[in-house]
């Protein structure tokens, strides 16, 4: 069924379902990576906020990933072991840890998504100027409202 067939409510429908079938593959593509580096997903996305944000406070990494500060320890130290990420301590105040990324693994994660990459390249070649916008402002805003009831969740 085409979407210019579908009534509102059967469109929302629709988009609800490509939404959660849309999350289950990010979950399992990043689970699939993960595991590549011998570590879980939860790992695995902090690393990629470390490598997107950093060098990061480790209480700044715990707030943003919804753990609390004891897990992220846990977390830091198995980035470590793995080479992905590394402790210094802040130069502006001693007390105070900076989780930094570390690029020694970034050209064998990189490897791994190139073929999505490649993939989301061809895919974006179907679509005009005015719809990848489209699309991205959806990404973002549909982003936000995820970030903000998962904060909900963790109050």
């Amino acid at each position: 069924m085409s979407s210019t067939r579908m009534d509102r409510t059967q469109l929302l429908n629709a988009l609800a379902q490509a939404g959660r079938e849309n999350s289950t593959a990010a979950v399992m593509f990043h689970s699939a990576i993960a595991s590549r580096f011998g570590l879980s997903s939860t790992d695995w996305k902090c690393a990629e906020i470390i490598h997107r944000l950093g060098p990061i406070p480790a209480g700044e990494l715990a707030k943003l990933s919804g753990l609390t500060t004891g897990a992220i320890t846990g977390v830091v130290d198995r980035l470590e072991k793995e080479r992905m990420a590394r402790r210094e301590h802040d130069p502006h105040d001693r007390r105070r840890v900076l989780i930094h990324p570390s690029g020694d693994r970034e050209d064998e994660a990189m490897q791994l998504f190139s073929s999505f990459q490649d993939a989301l390249a061809e895919l974006y070649s179907n679509y005009s100027d005015e719809e990848l916008a489209l699309i991205l402002d959806y990404l973002n805003q549909a982003t936000k409202v995820m970030q903000r009831e998962a904060i909900k969740m963790h109050q």
